[in-house]
């Protein structure tokens, strides 16, 4: 029987399931329990799928805090449920109740966009906006109001645990909050100013007085001699924020670039504010030290499995060389083996992402690369050979291959939209039927493909989204916001964390084909055929003890094929879709693939 055909445990079923998973985690003796988080600890990056969500647009578990502690309009609190760029009151203790949700799907790894505390309205007049997203922390050690207390993050870890599923936390190091502000720009719109027309041995450009003698602001180098901090702009922090952010140091205006708004090219990529946030200065080896203990903290007093790095490209590589070792190092201690680290660089090139691993030494990053060949792929843009081009490149990261299979990847994001809004995008006059089709496939392409997957919340429902960044961060719960309550949905669902779902079910279907098959997490890879045409990609996953098959078909017509195997691999069974019982001759199997189709065959001994 292929799983194709199964159908997934009722939404009763999983929860009364789930519940008594954790129910038996709470009651079975300790040195069950223990045994339990040492299977989660020890279980590998490859055999991961991990969910991605903002919290405040998931879940809210408790109405209570939906305005963070805090009195007055939406400007104050940073609350309006109707407004895209406002807090809508999702929050951990949401999260945690709908753990029984995800198990069901397949999840496990949880990857939570920032839970800190930031800075709750940010903005110039008529154009403000708060921080639902999570990534303007001022008090990097609590997790904001707005989502609960680090009590509720703690028995979210320990929930999410019991079940098996793993934490990531979203971490920040490139920047702050905004706080800082400017003396010669108090409208605070102060454009870069170059190293070479305002170097750090003079104030105010090259002709200024002279200060910090001997200062390079090299990595590495003397720090103690800067002690002027206006060589390009004189910072300071605004009446009443003076030591908004925690731990102290950070309120130290030494500690960053002050150098005004990114360029977003040259040495203004890594020392320019971001958007206006505070760029930290970090090549400091203050600044180092505090975010290992800053980081290493929540390793130490909660246990989590993993980063994600956010805007990791915009830090120096230095950085990276002292953090990274150090935060493995915490989590070795803490009887965490395998903690997950990738950074987000956000570059389509493969040898841009690879460069990071190898100068870097960042451990794994988001396969941003494959994103866009997916997307490509499923939209007609590209064609199955672009994947085979980017698959034979998996060898240029820092540790080859075996890092390859380590990279996270992903059909879309909150940054970049939803795969479903990019493929109505390429295709808007697309029939209900095809962009399920087309949706599904891109997910296949991920799940049952090279890498660590990404699912983006929502999309098991069929969200698609109006664009990039606000427009794709919908509520799963019922919605205020028009814009988000008329959108176009992918596939059957019928309300909130519906599990009969089209898009959850057969997302759910890939998950336990993944999960029942090693070689799909593990395998060596060979592309075996890649069209230049729309048409099929097949790719083996290979191991010693067998092969593993899974076949791809871009085209709006099913395809026959005859595809090239190892000549050992005789006899095959289905795990998904329809295959043949024997090879058609020794080194080649005939497969048919239904138009917009996938599937997986398996040769063993």
């Amino acid at each position: 029987m292929t799983v194709r055909s199964s159908r997934p445990m009722p939404a009763r079923m999983i929860a009364l399931c789930a519940a008594v998973s954790v129910l038996a985690a709470a009651a079975m003796p300790t040195q069950a329990a223990a045994s339990i988080q040492d299977t989660v600890r020890d279980r590998p990056a490859e055999d991961e799928v991990i969910y991605f969500l903002l919290p405040d647009r998931f879940a809210n578990g408790d109405p209570a805090n939906d305005r963070g502690g805090l009195d007055g309009g939406r400007l104050q609190t940073g609350y309006d449920p109707t407004d895209p760029g406002f807090y809508h009151g999702g929050d951990l203790r949401g999260l945690t109740e709908r753990l029984d949700y995800l198990q069901g799907l397949g999840v496990t790894a949880l990857w939570i966009a920032p839970p800190f505390v930031n800075k709750t309205v940010q903005g110039p007049p008529g154009h403000e906006s708060a921080a639902y997203h999570g990534y303007w922390i001022t008090d990097f050690t609590r997790i904001d109001p707005h989502f609960g207390t680090n009590d509720e993050f703690r028995a979210l870890v320990d929930a999410a645990h019991a079940r098996g599923i793993k934490v990531y936390l979203d971490i920040v190091i490139n920047h702050t909050a905004d706080v800082i502000r400017y003396r010669e720009c108090p409208a605070n719109d102060c454009g870069y100013r170059w190293k070479g027309d305002y170097p750090y041995q003079r104030r105010g450009g090259l002709g200024g007085e002279a200060i910090n003698p001997g200062f390079t602001g090299e990595p590495g180098g003397d720090f103690s001699t800067l002690t002027r901090h206006d060589y390009a702009y004189t910072p300071y922090a605004p009446p009443g924020e003076e030591t908004v952010k925690v731990p102290a140091w950070l309120n130290d205006v030494g500690l960053y670039h002050n150098r005004g708004n990114s360029a977003w090219y040259s040495e203004a990529r890594m020392d320019g504010d971001f958007a206006g946030l505070d760029d930290l200065f970090t090549e400091h080896p203050r600044v180092i030290e505090g975010f290992i203990d800053i980081y290493g903290g929540w390793i130490d007093e909660y246990g989590i499995d993993g980063f994600r790095i956010d805007t990791a490209r915009h830090v120096n590589p230095e950085f990276w060389q002292a953090f990274v070792p150090a935060i493995l190092e915490r989590a070795r201690a803490r009887g965490i083996p395998n903690f997950h680290i990738f950074g987000e660089t956000y570059d389509f090139q493969s040898g841009t992402a690879a460069m990071h691993t190898v100068v870097d030494g960042l451990p794994t990053v988001l396969d941003f690369a494959y994103q866009r060949v997916v997307q490509n792929m499923v939209t007609g843009v590209q064609h199955p050979d672009a994947m085979g081009y980017l698959l034979m490149e998996d060898a240029i990261y820092a540790g080859g291959v075996e890092t390859a299979r380590k990279l996270p990847t992903f059909t879309g994001n909150h940054d970049m939209g939803r795969i479903g809004h990019l493929i109505l995008t390429a295709k808007p006059d697309i029939s209900d039927a095809e962009l399920l089709d087309r949706s599904a496939l891109a997910h296949a392409l991920v799940l049952l493909g090279r890498g660590v997957p990404v699912i983006y919340y929502g999309d098991e429902q069929g969200f698609t989204g109006d664009g990039d960044d606000r427009r794709a961060r919908q509520d799963m719960f019922e919605t205020r916001v028009p814009s988000y309550a008329d959108d176009r949905r992918i596939g059957r669902a019928s309300g909130p964390f519906d599990t009969e779902a089209d898009m959850y079910r057969r997302i759910a279907g890939m998950t336990r084909v993944r999960a029942a098959d090693r070689r799909l997490r593990h395998g060596r890879v060979a592309v075996r055929i890649a069209d230049q045409e729309p048409g099929i990609l097949a790719v083996s996953r290979i191991d010693d003890d067998g092969e593993t098959l899974v076949v791809f078909n871009t085209s709006t017509e099913a395809r026959a094929v005859n595809i090239p195997v190892e000549t050992g691999s005789s006899a095959w069974r289905a795990l998904l879709g329809q295959c043949p019982a024997r090879a058609a001759a020794p080194g080649a199997v005939s497969v048919s693939v239904p138009a917009l189709g996938y599937l997986v065959c398996v040769s063993e001994g």
